[in-house]
């Protein structure tokens, strides 16, 4: 079993006052309650030691904050505390590897207000749905690099479109030295967990994102078990391929719904409800070293929208050897259960932190979160856990 691990430190051990015991008490004085008689199992639970770490993984940096996938935003997330930061990659036309949430990049560019690209406009099958816009794979590297980085969500993030227009598109290559700078700078491991995206249609147009993704990790020495890395795919042959070609930590994403595509494509009956059953976690603990479900696969919600108990998809992946991140945490009411909504408004934000205590007492091993500093903050809060160490 691979292990993707950031290293070990010790933790503090809350002290508890002793009573000390008098050989001869005083018939006249009440008895004096002692600490384990008077402390609730709440309190007497955050008296102990802490025990387990979880990891912050800053979701296509600190998306929150700038721009997604941009060097910008990885920067941030790693001064806010982010032990990980997490690019999605798709592929240029020269088979260069870029981070971008998907190929179609009219919605995270400024590729839509460029005279010069308006007839790369075009419909294409990703993943058995029709798409219409710009595609990465149609740009060089060169010619995409000429495009800025644009806020996906102006309607709920309106203080990131000041920074619209200001940073390109980096590279995989670009976000690995960033890691690797900054890791030196700061004195402890900035981790990387990179998401392949639509890998069967890339390989169907030749450009299989696995060999230059390997070719990276492997210039900088990380193609090992202990690499800094956590690669990551809705899919499961690519990794299962990985699996066989290199010993890098892999990360099986699952969806609430739904299936792999590269199972559909090749008919494949299996959906991601099996695979996060107890025998579909033993099997994909065959290939990967962790687990990525969907907020909901976690703590799904009732009908109002309400958070309800955790189901046993995170006890069954322990069992199965395998570690648990989850996906998204963000701060906004629109992603919020309706419980812990600030307002009506969408935008504003709101208990954030009793949704991640929720997936900590939860046992997840990982938290994505477009706001990394909130993660951090909520680590340190919880009496549980304790932090990533610096290696």
């Amino acid at each position: 079993m691979r292990i993707f691990t950031l290293g070990i430190v010790l933790a503090v051990m809350v002290a508890t006052p002793s009573m000390a015991a008098g050989t001869t008490p005083a018939p006249q004085a009440p008895e004096r309650p002692t600490l384990k008689k008077v402390v609730s199992p709440v309190l007497k639970k955050a008296l102990k030691k802490p025990t387990r770490q979880v990891t912050v993984i800053a979701h296509r940096g600190a998306s929150g904050y700038r721009p997604e996938h941009t060097l910008a935003a990885y920067q941030l997330a790693i001064e806010q505390g982010a032990d990980v930061i997490e690019p999605d990659l798709v592929s240029t036309s020269d088979g260069v590897l870029v981070a971008r949430h998907e190929n179609e990049i009219s919605g995270t560019t400024d590729v839509a207000d460029r005279p010069e690209f308006a007839d790369r406009r075009t419909t294409k099958t990703i993943d058995g749905r029709p798409v219409t816009g710009w595609f990465t794979e149609d740009f060089t590297l060169v010619e995409l690099r000429t495009l800025r980085a644009v806020e996906r969500l102006p309607e709920l993030r309106p203080g990131n479109t000041l920074y619209d227009g200001r940073f390109q598109v980096p590279t995989f290559d670009e976000i690995i030295e960033l890691a690797r700078s900054e890791s030196r700078r700061k004195g402890r491991t900035i981790g990387i967990a990179p998401e392949t995206k639509h890998p069967t249609y890339f390989t169907e147009i030749g450009l299989d994102l696995t060999p230059p993704l390997l070719r990276s990790l492997r210039r900088v020495g990380w193609d090992h078990p202990r690499s800094p890395v956590l690669v990551q795919s809705f899919e499961t042959t690519n990794l299962r391929e990985l699996s066989r070609i290199s010993r890098v930590p892999l990360l099986q994403l699952t969806s609430a719904t739904g299936a792999p595509y590269d199972l559909v494509k090749a008919g494949d009956p299996t959906t991601y409800a099996d695979i996060m059953s107890p025998k579909g976690l033993r099997e994909v603990a065959r290939y990967a070293d962790w687990v990525g479900p969907e907020k909901n696969s976690i703590i799904p919600r009732d009908a109002q929208g309400r958070l309800t108990s955790p189901s046993p998809v995170v006890r069954d992946a322990h069992r199965a050897g395998l570690r648990v991140s989850v996906y998204t945490v963000r701060n906004e009411n629109q992603f919020l259960p309706t419980e812990l909504r600030s307002s009506a408004n969408p935008a504003e934000q709101g208990d954030v932190r009793a949704e991640l205590f929720a997936f900590f007492d939860a046992g997840v091993d990982a938290v994505f979160a477009d706001f990394p500093d909130t993660a951090v903050k909520a680590r340190k809060a919880h009496r549980s856990l304790r932090p990533v160490p610096a290696r």
